[in-house]
């Protein structure tokens, strides 16, 4: 699938500006409300927004921050402004048992793939973004997983997802949300990897913050270690969640990660507040909005 030539043009264009502030990484952020400051995210390289509900970008990007915003792939979410145009459509599956009113998507379907290129894709990068974050491919994937034959093709189709965006926007930063199942056929289609829930997680029946099983948190470690290994341009982000009011157990996750070499961050599981690395004080937590995106 090939896009006009505007888009192509858009995306070198996109690629000037941004390589004139080429920064190294070494503190992320995600965050999805509106309300925090330009200040809050000083000691930030990169920062990931929600597409729709954002601070200004403008003078974040005069800083040389990355910015990426948020696309779900696997879901849609009935507060998007396009959610009503798939609603009649096969497309919708069912209802994410986690987040009211988020629908499982079909991604086989021509007419999402086209859409997500074609639409959703520019949208964010004539706001001005940097690139995307790619959501909920692991919802895919899993469908395919738990049922095969009605769901057969969903891995194919998710990684045929992110190799359409990098053919039609070979210049914008791309990073992919866990999805390891198809790591090793688009690793080198991707800017970053972020590995989400690698040591703690959040249970939302018990609504109580956890440690991953030891060997599911080895077995992700060794995934990214390896994605890293076979294309060492490509850049490991880990997102954690835990109370930020429990600091020791936050600068532990943060030693962690790093140890493993990659690029950690630590926050609520609504990732509505910007939770602060803790030093010797603890965490400073900020700007509490909307709940989290998906």
């Amino acid at each position: 699938m090939h896009l006009s030539s505007k888009f192509i043009c858009y995306s070198l264009l996109l690629l000037l500006s941004t390589t004139l502030f080429a920064t190294d990484i070494e503190n992320f952020v995600i965050y999805y409300s509106d309300k925090a400051q330009q200040s809050d995210f000083n000691k930030y390289s990169l920062i990931v927004f929600d597409s729709d509900s954002h601070p200004p970008l403008e003078a974040l990007k005069e800083q040389g921050k990355i910015i990426l915003g948020y696309i779900s792939i696997g879901e849609i979410e009935k507060s998007r402004w396009y959610f009503k145009q798939f609603d009649n459509d096969k497309i919708l599956i069912k209802e994410n048992a986690d987040w009211k009113d988020s629908y499982y998507i079909d991604i086989r379907n021509k007419k999402w793939i086209s859409f997500v290129v074609e639409e959703l894709v520019p949208r964010l990068l004539n706001k001005k973004f940097s690139g995307v974050f790619l959501d909920t491919l692991d919802d895919s994937i899993e469908l395919e997983r738990k049922y095969p034959k009605r769901f057969k093709g969903m891995k194919k189709a998710a990684a045929r997802m992110v190799k359409a965006i990098r053919l039609n926007y070979p210049q914008i930063k791309i990073m992919l949300n866990r999805a390891y199942e198809i790591l090793p056929e688009v690793e080198n289609d991707i800017d970053y990897e972020l590995g989400e829930s690698i040591y703690t997680d959040y249970d939302f029946k018990t609504k109580k913050y956890y440690f991953v099983n030891k060997k599911l948190y080895e077995e992700q470690v060794t995934v990214l270690k390896k994605a890293k290994k076979n294309n060492p341009k490509l850049q490991i982000f880990t997102l954690d969640y835990w109370d930020p009011n429990q600091n020791k157990t936050i600068e532990k996750i943060y030693n962690i990660e790093r140890k493993n070499g990659f690029i950690p961050y630590v926050s609520t599981v609504d990732l509505n507040k910007i939770i602060e690395e803790p030093k010797t004080s603890g965490a400073e937590t900020k700007i509490e909005s909307s709940p989290r995106k998906k």
